[in-house]
């Protein structure tokens, strides 16, 4: 096939599968190998252009360029090793990236076509490859495979190399000029003017801002000189060098560690996890994150970031030096894992983050204490504690900003409860003080269970409001076609919907279990046509009582006499166990739950004869609709009639209503 063709590729299939096909998992992994490959071409500008209309890319730089010698004896060879062959750095006193001459296989991965246009002086070589057309002839012939030559427009083509990749494979999760850029940019530390190498895609230059990090940095710890770096953070960042760490490392490196503000700004806009701590091998990323390699870690971990730069790792720079133990797997995307110098390098990291940890729980609690103050209604608070107490409230307020919480509202929410919890917590401590009282202190008593009285209002007030948001949701998000099956799940464990007395279920897990029996029972001994209008049964043990709630479908309607004959059965079946279990004397307490009113509601006389047979049983009925609307009024009605405000309710009242300067700036049409 084709022998006459002054190009010639030998590979055995095996190889082009395990180190072409099946090596490399995404597009900027492959485009990572033709950028480093530009690099050690002493390129200077690498142009990187996408089509997603044509499904093309084309790499195309201006570094050395290939005559056919350098085609075939280098780039057609599979196993080149640069570095025996060409030792040493490059012309501009660049150190090489490419090591073992496989890296050119992994553009088999996501192109089915691959044309290559190259000039080195004045010779041009144009040639084309395809994947289906090698898989022929390794299968059947000698596994001696000749690139067609194909015509190129020398315009192009002036100096250096264009590689053209169609019939794209795997280009659909990486389908946008920014998200190729911002990948590239987060693979290599070489990029930019300062090293002679500008990388673009799709005419706009990749710069160390693409990486999309360093300006959300809050903390950053540097090993080395690391300038560029801070240069791209925010200017409020706070650093400190650690370079100091260097000086008894067996294996040197250099790189940053740092913390962003909020733990969800690790998760970029295409759903790429920034939660991690990648290797760079002469300016190439060799590990994608060692903080996997991790399993210890605290909460800081989850807002952690860095990159180590660790050229240590691959120091062969020809056959007149020292050849070290390659360090990195064939793919060139992770480091060996026993290889000496990687465990020296996670040893001193590890030793690193006891640091971190320590020293970002110091920070975000001086943070949040100071953002904490920044409320008035806090401020005032504080100032009235005690000097003794004060420091230990804004110590226990900064501890809050330790927490994963990204949204400012649960943040101050989480402050009020912490208020609430300090205050609660003082009072326990004063405690200890009732020992001491006698006749003539008695007051410092009435001083205590006042300030009880004040905290327990406070809970009780949180709850109260909390539950009237939650009836309130409840009503705005379910319609009457979904309204039943929303109250029958959350029912379960909050009967205070049904009345606010039964404030908690008590644990009774022995009855239930035989209360469901009898459920099942009585079940089967229903019509039909009982159990089709039945939603379910409810039990649960609550303020002394034993609550059983029937759930009617709110499409039927009942005579009160069929709705009393069935929760009969189950109240004759609840009676009977309690005896049987020397409880005979506790109360029971049935509600139904229906979607319209018994049958006989409207005859005349038909409410009287509805409560009173329902009266009978212990029972009582209710309406889906009214359901909520009775809470919400119980719940509603405690806030407005409770008149009580002592310091603490208009504390978290003012913390609710805050406000911050930001807010108020951003929404002034003065500011706009």
């Amino acid at each position: 096939m084709m022998k006459d063709s002054k190009y010639q590729m030998r590979l055995n299939l095996n190889v082009l599968e395990h180190l072409g096909l099946n090596l490399y998992s995404n597009v900027p992994s492959v485009l990572a190998e033709a950028v480093s490959n530009s690099w050690d071409a002493d390129a200077t500008e690498v142009d990187i252009s996408f089509c997603k209309e044509k499904n093309t890319i084309v790499i195309q730089d201006n570094g050395e360029g290939m005559n056919t010698d350098d085609v075939n004896n280098r780039f057609l060879t599979v196993g080149y090793r640069r570095r025996d062959k060409q030792p040493g750095a490059t012309k501009k006193g660049r150190s090489p990236m490419g090591r073992k001459g496989i890296g050119k296989l992994s553009l088999f991965s996501i192109a089915e076509q691959i044309d290559v246009e190259t000039t080195k002086g004045n010779e041009i070589n144009a040639f084309r490859m395809r994947v289906s057309k090698i898989r022929e002839v390794i299968e059947s012939d000698s596994g001696c495979y000749f690139p067609e030559d194909i015509l190129t427009d020398e315009s192009r083509i002036a100096s250096g190399t264009r590689i053209t990749l169609s019939n794209l494979k795997k280009i659909q999760t990486y389908n946008t000029k920014d998200g190729l850029r911002k990948r590239l940019a987060r693979r290599f530390s070489t990029i930019g003017a300062r090293h002679d190498f500008i990388v673009r895609v799709n005419g706009i230059e990749i710069t160390p801002s693409d990486r999309g990090y360093l300006e959300k940095l809050q903390y950053i710890w540097t090993y080395g000189n690391q300038q560029d770096v801070l240069q791209a953070c925010s200017d409020d960042i706070k650093s400190e060098d650690r370079t100091e760490l260097l000086a008894d490392c067996e294996t040197s490196f250099q790189g940053w560690l740092g913390t962003v503000t909020h733990s969800n700004q690790l998760k970029d806009e295409y759903g790429e996890n920034l939660n991690r701590i990648p290797i760079f091998v002469r300016g190439k990323m060799a590990q994608e994150n060692l903080l996997g390699d991790f399993c210890e870690r605290g909460v800081y971990a989850s807002y952690l970031i860095g990159e180590l730069y660790v050229d240590e790792l691959d120091k062969y720079d020809g056959l007149n030096s020292d050849k070290d133990e390659d360090a990195t797997t064939s793919s060139r995307q992770s480091i060996v894992e026993d290889d000496s110098r990687y465990i020296n390098i996670k040893k001193k990291i590890a030793q690193e983050l006891k640091h971190i940890q320590k020293k970002w729980a110091e920070l975000r609690s001086e943070e949040g204490s100071n953002k904490a103050l920044e409320i008035p209604a806090i401020n005032e608070w504080i100032n009235k504690l005690s000097q003794k107490k004060k420091s230990q409230a804004i110590q226990w307020l900064g501890k809050i900003n330790q927490i994963k919480v990204d949204d400012e509202r649960e943040r101050r929410h989480l402050w009020k409860h912490a208020i609430i919890a300090f205050e609660f917590f003082s009072w326990s401590n004063n405690l200890n003080k009732l020992e001491t009282i006698d006749e003539n202190n008695i007051e410092v008593a009435l001083d205590i269970f006042n300030e009880l009285d004040n905290i327990e209002f406070n809970l009780y007030g949180q709850i109260v409001k909390e539950r009237v948001e939650i009836i309130r949701t409840l009503k705005s998000i379910v319609d009457a076609g979904s309204l039943e099956k929303v109250i029958q799940k959350y029912l379960f464990d909050h009967l205070w919907l049904l009345d606010p007395a039964w404030e908690r279920v008590e644990a009774s897990e022995f009855m239930e279990s035989r209360v469901e029996t009898i459920f099942r029972r009585n079940n089967e001994e229903l019509t039909d046509s009982e159990r089709h209008s039945r939603i379910d049964l409810v039990y649960r043990k609550t303020a002394g009582k034993h609550v059983i709630v029937e759930l009617k479908r709110p499409s039927v309607t009942i005579s009160v006499h069929e709705l009393s004959a069935q929760i009969g059965k189950y109240k004759n079946a609840i009676i009977k166990l309690l005896e049987e279990s020397n409880l005979k004397n506790e109360s029971i307490e049935i509600v139904c739950l229906l979607g319209k009113p018994p049958r006989e509601w409207n005859d005349p006389g038909g409410r009287k004869l509805v409560e009173d047979t329902l009266a009978a049983q212990d029972a009582r009925w209710v309406k889906y609709d009214q359901l909520l609307n009775n809470a919400y009024q119980a719940y509603s009605d405690y806030s407005e009639k409770q008149k009580h405000v002592d310091r603490l309710t208009e504390v978290i009242k003012n913390i609710e209503n805050f406000v911050p300067d930001s807010v108020i700036r951003d929404t002034n049409p003065q500011n706009h």
